[in-house]
């Protein structure tokens, strides 16, 4: 049966472990053949920089070919349907594709309509699994595979983040103790625990931060007069995380300077978000293996 991406709940606990083991050969950066001769079509209805480059290198390392559909030339932009848009890329005999779009559940509808894996790169608010699972592993490798209690912040725009909806399931399965950090109207309801405020009471007992950019894209209306308003309560900035030297810093990237980190701490060795970007490309190496290989 094939196998899809949809979400992280997609993935045994036991199968994302085994995708770490492949992971962590995949950072010698090394030129494979594992997907010689197969092909993967990559749609993105939304922009994107780190997520696409990163499953095409991903893609080109294990020795496969790409097609990125330029949606803006696509029939789609014609008034196509999804469903036909669909059976022309399965018409074409990929071996994944590889999607983004702006409404949740589409990467789920197109995959009941393939034959081959669909990858979700992020759908509306819903799920982005390839980036939580390379959160989780950023966060293993540091703490050497002893995760489980450790305590971490989730800061910002949380209710219109498909990165921390991901982010919350994986974790919380992996046994770490989250906390999430919002204003009221960017908090989620769930049973988490919660904070409207950023304190160095907070930061100081904590092991990981997330921060998360402010999704203005998803807000219906301005909540904020500007970003430098909410900067001034949620911005990690260095004298926040000056008295926790065992703390790390993580963000899915765009960084909004000034508004999510700061200068200072984006520079700080504390500061992993390059390292994410790095471990992201042999993730998704990993991904691509188990689905198209099937191991």
């Amino acid at each position: 049966m094939t196998r899809h991406l949809i979400t992280t709940k997609d993935l045994s606990r036991a199968e994302i472990l085994a995708l770490f083991k492949d992971a962590r050969e995949f950072l010698d950066a090394k030129a494979r053949s594992t997907l010689e001769g197969k092909s993967i079509t990559t749609i993105f209805f939304e922009n994107s920089t780190r997520t696409l480059s990163s499953f095409e290198s991903a893609a080109n390392r294990l020795g496969a070919r790409i097609l990125r559909l330029d949606v803006s030339r696509s029939s789609s932009s014609k008034g196509e349907t999804l469903y036909d848009t669909a059976a022309n890329l399965a018409a074409m005999n990929p071996h994944a594709i590889i999607i983004r779009h702006s409404l949740s559940g589409v990467p789920y509808l197109l995959s009941r309509h393939l034959r081959c894996p669909v990858l979700n790169a992020g759908d509306g608010k819903h799920a982005h699994p390839s980036q939580a699972l390379l959160d989780l592993f950023t966060i293993f490798e540091h703490f050497g595979g002893e995760i489980c209690g450790k305590k971490i912040l989730i800061v910002g725009d949380i209710k219109n983040s498909r990165v921390a909806a991901s982010n919350i399931e994986l974790l919380g399965r992996f046994g770490l103790d989250i906390t999430l950090v919002a204003p009221p109207h960017f908090m989620p309801t769930c049973a988490l625990k919660k904070s409207h405020c950023l304190s160095p009471e907070l930061v100081d007992e904590s092991d990981i931060i997330m921060s998360l950019r402010t999704q203005i894209e998803r807000h219906q209306r301005a909540i904020y007069g500007s970003l430098k308003d909410y900067a001034n309560d949620f911005c990690i900035h260095e004298n926040l995380i000056k008295n926790n030297p065992k703390l790390i810093l993580l963000h899915p990237g765009p960084v909004h300077r000034n508004i999510d980190l700061s200068d200072a701490v984006m520079n700080d060795t504390r500061c992993l978000v390059l390292r994410q970007v790095e471990n992201g490309v042999a993730v998704r190496m990993a991904l691509l293996k188990k689905l198209i290989v099937g191991e």
